[in-house]
């Protein structure tokens, strides 16, 4: 079976997601995540029947505005509109 995993750089951390069922993991590298993505993927479909049709998923890059949103300063919530 072939999943597609999206990486994202998250602090210190690098998280895969597998796109086509919602399971995540980390590692400190981009390989380490992969594996550690792969050794959750194997335990989940342990317990998991695999998705009857898969198709890839569509995935795009977009630019979005948000209004007019500021990053949060220390000690506050992020998302945080005035």
């Amino acid at each position: 079976m072939r999943l597609t995993a999206a990486i994202s750089h998250e602090g210190v951390w690098h998280v895969a997601r597998c796109l086509e069922v919602e399971v995540t993991s980390q590692g400190e590298t981009v390989d380490e995540s992969l594996a550690n993505l792969r050794e959750a993927l194997e335990l989940y479909f342990e317990d998991e029947a695999p998705p009857g049709n898969l198709e890839p998923p569509s995935a795009s890059s977009s630019s979005l505005s948000i209004g007019n949103w500021r990053p949060a300063r220390s000690g506050q919530c992020s998302g945080r509109q005035d």
